[in-house]
């Protein structure tokens, strides 16, 4: 049976990103969802897989170039592809 929750060691491997991160992002509210047993940071695996699939991209920007009809250095586009 696979765990339900993982601890903040077991997702900041998951990530490739250190745990002082995630304490960071628990510090200034950003980041994902947690649970606190005791005195340890769980994160639940519901969480990490709806703020994975959240965090997908198509595109590196926002898009608002593309949306606003510019391109590459302002240049006009006809719009997304």
């Amino acid at each position: 049976m696979s765990p339900v929750f993982l601890t903040q060691v077991e997702l900041a491997a998951r990530w490739r990103i250190s745990p002082r991160t995630l304490e960071r992002w628990r510090w200034a509210g950003e980041g994902l969802p947690f649970t606190k047993v005791g005195g340890r940071v769980l994160y639940s695996l519901k969480d990490i897989d709806a703020y994975e699939a959240v965090q997908r991209r198509h595109i590196t920007g926002d898009g608002a170039a593309i949306a606003a009809g510019r391109g590459f250095r302002g240049q006009e586009v006809d719009g997304p592809r």
